[in-house]
This record gives C-alpha cells, structure tokens and sequence, in this order.
C-alpha cells in the first residue's frame, strides 16, 4: 500500500513525468486567489464527502494538498476509508510547495 504522504518534491517529479494522475486541491476559494499550483482540482474540504464519489475515480493516484498537509491527510484518511487505496497528502502543503518547488508560488 502507498505511504499516506508524498513530499512536494516528490509530487514535483510525478508532474514532469506526465504519469496520469489527480492533483486535488481541498483548500477554500479564497485560498485558491491567494496562491495555486496550475492543473489541480478544487474540491474544498467540506465538499468532498458529496463531491468525491462523483468526481475522483477511486482506481486513480490522487494527491491531495492544503495549505499546510492537516486537512490534506484528513481528507486522505477519508478517502482510503472510502477505497481510494492511492490518496496520499502532499506533506507540508502548498507552503512546502512554495518553499521548496515553485518560489513563485506566495506563500501566505
């Protein structure tokens, strides 16, 4: 079974390497303004109960990001419970991303 973490790095890599997979965005709409990595999906984290079934297909890799990996890793400890086996958080968040990938990217 996959860690339930990936490092942005390692998320970095998984992009340029144009493998299929989802990159999900569980922070508000206001979040998304402030600072976004370009190609993720936006289902905000009190949405994903009604919304995941209907939009993620459980057979996917699908990496989950926030602002700093807390409500990422609940959002893929819900999601395995639900038999998306491939979730996992991208540690640290969009602020590791910023931090550690895309500078360019604000932190906040």
């Amino acid at each position: 079974m996959m860690d339930y973490e990936i490092t942005a790095e390692e998320t970095k890599k998984l992009l340029d390497s144009g493998k299929s997979f989802t990159l999900l965005d569980v922070r508000e709409p206001w979040e998304i303004e402030t600072a976004c990595i370009t190609g993720a999906k936006l289902i905000p984290m009190g949405d994903i109960p009604s919304r995941a079934h209907q939009e993620l297909n459980p057979e996917n890799h699908i990496v989950v990001y926030c602002h700093h990996g807390v409500r990422s890793l609940n959002v893929v400890a819900w999601l395995r419970q639900q038999g998306f086996e491939e979730a996992q958080s991208m540690q640290g968040g969009i602020d590791a991303w910023s931090r550690s990938v895309d500078g360019t990217v604000p932190l906040y």
